[in-house]
């Protein structure tokens, strides 16, 4: 008995979760990436990044990679 009380209520949760999934609407859009051009020092703070791409015509920016380099991004 124990094991099928076990089964359904795992079968429950597994319902549960799928339906859950099933209920987010739309889908995300893809994010492309471009170095900036105007940010020319080492990034170290992501608003400071976030703030140049703006004004280079991108949604955000943020900092990436070994040498701190600014990468701007908007929706592709």
């Amino acid at each position: 008995m124990e094991k099928k009380s076990f089964g359904l209520l795992l079968l429950l949760i597994l319902v549960l979760a799928s339906h859950e999934e099933g209920m987010i609407v739309g889908t995300e859009a893809r994010t492309c990436e471009s170095q900036s051009h105007k940010f020319k020092h080492a990034c170290l703070v992501d608003d400071n990044c976030a703030s140049v791409c703006k004004t280079e015509g991108f949604m955000g920016g943020k900092c990436r990679g070994f040498r701190h380099r600014c990468f701007c991004t908007r929706n592709c």
